[in-house]
């Protein structure tokens, strides 16, 4: 069983919409839950809040509440926050004056009227105060400081658009609330947008509410936008804090890559944003701090402009080293971390869990939520990629250069399974992978390896005119393919092909840079046909002349082993 595959995570209760599952550990130990849901879609009428608790790390669910009564309007987009003395607080979206429509932007909005209420009207929160069992009928305000956006609107900021996703950070004995403002209802719903945050120095050790102080950061009116000639939205922020003091944001924009900022004031001010060195449509990426010190990233990998392709989920693992203005996060390789077999399938709204030494995602696809245990070995190897040795020998099927070698089978993808008296086909979501060292420069369309049968079923491994690697498999039926980036190499090279059959995607490593698809393309990973059955041909393999070593293993070894392996091939040969 593929811990990845999410249909093998545990399903957190909801109606037919399902938003933003989000967990604190409560002090009696349990998990608190509180997610958006609702009999219809997303932005529909009778949206809501709902809470519930675990106490065995969400295989069962009780104390399910409601944050307000059934019946009253739409209450959205809840977050968590437990406080120094153990009370939890839950803010979220409500539409207390039960607007029915707002003023959007035409010709997207017929007649200039939005009918979707759920991301304006008032930031509010309520209480437990004995860990989520019961929540309290008082309920407070948020204020929020009006800002250049919101003066801008269509209500002049008497009405403001705004949501939440981000958890909030947690400074010592400040609390910040991370908040996306919208300034136009238009095109993909918010049009612009812009974060902020809205800091509590007391909330945490405060217990009477009516004396809770908030101010909203950054100082100003203008709020963490996308870099400088980038697009009109900068939204979803995820905050986490370094050890020197300083915040680190980053957060969705639709320039088919995420933004990320620094400050160094507790918010008060921000460095201009930048892009992320990875790629990221417009979907969450949200970045969390462990109890360790280093930090984990959720991103989705390629470089679309616009809400789609959000499987597979990818991960980055982060280290804290010096800037020039500060403490910064240096980001590892790209790994897969979930994905769905339905690649339309939209896995988002993640939340980070560490319990007990054990680490845990929540996801949902709009539809259903869930929790996922993740595999302690692959959090402990990511979290060491810097420190990673080589991959295991057990690994290894075969190591050899030039000439004709007997290759070993590789264990098909797919297998013919009984079922009582129906059968069906099996999937054994196994990978194997290709490390390849060149002593010099391929020509166009040279041969690196070539393990085909007359059929045409096996392998073959060429280097393109267009200075790209290439990969076909076949089963003597099916056939899939995939290009690396263009690569400049000029001499010894190193590079890798992963094949993961679990989420069915073909990764190409070359000189310990994971191909991303670079300018030219928004994808640096490709799809494996999920009818190819196996990749055998008739049991040789010719591995190219100007390969001085080819390695097979039997596995999809993980892309951050692979960038170890190409620094210290890269090493040896220089």
């Amino acid at each position: 069983m593929d811990w990845r595959n999410i249909r093998n995570g545990l399903e957190i209760p909801s109606e037919y919409y399902s938003d933003q599952p989000y967990v604190v550990i409560a002090d009696d130990g349990a998990w608190v839950c509180c997610l958006t849901t609702g009999e219809q879609r997303e932005g529909m009428p009778g949206q809501y809040i709902k809470t519930m608790r675990s106490t065995d790390k969400g295989l069962t669910w009780t104390d399910f509440g409601r944050m307000e009564e059934r019946g009253l309007p739409e209450n959205s987009y809840s977050v968590l926050l437990k406080t120094s003395f153990g009370r939890i607080y839950c803010f979220y979206n409500f539409n207390i004056e039960n607007r029915r429509e707002i003023i959007g932007t035409e010709p997207y909005y017929k007649d200039g009227i939005c009918k979707r209420v759920d991301s304006q009207g008032h930031y509010v929160f309520r209480y437990s105060d004995d860990h989520g069992k019961t929540w309290s009928h008082e309920r407070g305000e948020v204020p929020i400081r009006k800002f250049r956006m919101d003066l801008e609107n269509p209500y002049k900021g008497e009405l403001m658009f705004f949501w939440n996703v981000g958890k909030p950070l947690v400074d010592g004995d400040t609390a910040y609330l991370s908040i996306h403002k919208v300034g136009e209802m238009g095109f993909g719903t918010f049009a612009k947008s812009e974060g902020v945050l809205v800091k509590s120095d007391n909330i945490m050790t405060e217990r009477d509410i009516s004396k809770l102080s908030f101010e909203t950061l950054p100082e100003g009116d203008i709020g963490i936008r996308a870099p400088k000639g980038g697009g009109p939205i900068s939204e979803e922020h995820s905050y986490t804090s370094l050890s020197d003091g300083s915040f680190f944001t980053v957060f969705r924009t639709i320039d088919g890559r995420p933004a990320y900022s620094y400050s160094r004031d507790k918010g008060k001010s921000w460095e201009p944003s930048q892009y992320m060195p990875v790629k990221n449509p417009r979907a969450a990426n949200f970045a969390w701090k462990l109890k360790n010190g280093k930090f984990i990233y959720w991103f989705h990998n390629h470089g679309g402009c616009w809400y789609d392709d959000r499987n597979p989920v990818w991960c980055l693992a982060g280290d804290e080293i010096n800037g020039e203005n500060g403490k910064i996060i240096e980001w590892s390789q790209p790994e897969i971390v979930l994905y769905d077999d339905d690649p339309y399938t939209r896995i988002s709204y993640p939340d980070f869990i560490e319990d007990e030494g054990k680490f845990y995602l929540t996801e949902t696809q709009k539809d259903i939520a869930r929790i996922h245990e993740l595999d302690t070995d692959f959090v402990n190897r990511i979290m060491s990629w810097k420190n990673t040795d080589c991959i295991e020998d057990n690994s290894i099927m075969l190591e050899c250069g030039s000439g004709i070698h007997d290759m070993p089978e590789i264990e098909p993808f797919l297998y013919f399974e009984h079922m009582g008296p129906a059968s069906c086909t099996g999937d054994n979501r196994n990978g194997f992978s290709f490390d390849f060292i060149l002593d010099s420069t391929p020509g166009a369309w040279e041969m690196l390896a070539d393990s085909r049968g007359k059929d045409g079923s096996g392998i073959l491994v060429e280097f393109t005119d267009d200075n790209r690697f290439y990969i076909v498999m076949s089963d003597g039926n099916s056939i899939s393919s995939w290009k690396s980036d263009r690569v400049d190499i000029n001499g010894k090279c190193c590079f890798s092909i992963i094949i993961d059959g679990g989420p069915k995607v073909i990764s190409f490593v070359v000189n310990g840079e994971f191909c991303d698809g670079s300018d030219d393309r928004q994808y640096g990973w490709g799809r494996i046909s999920p009818n190819l059955r196996h990749v055998n041909g008739d049991g040789k393999i010719t591995v190219g002349s100007k390969v001085s070593r080819l390695v097979v293993y039997n596995k999809a070894v993980m892309i951050n082993d692979a960038a170890s392996n190409h620094r210290k091939y890269l090493g040896e040969l220089l």
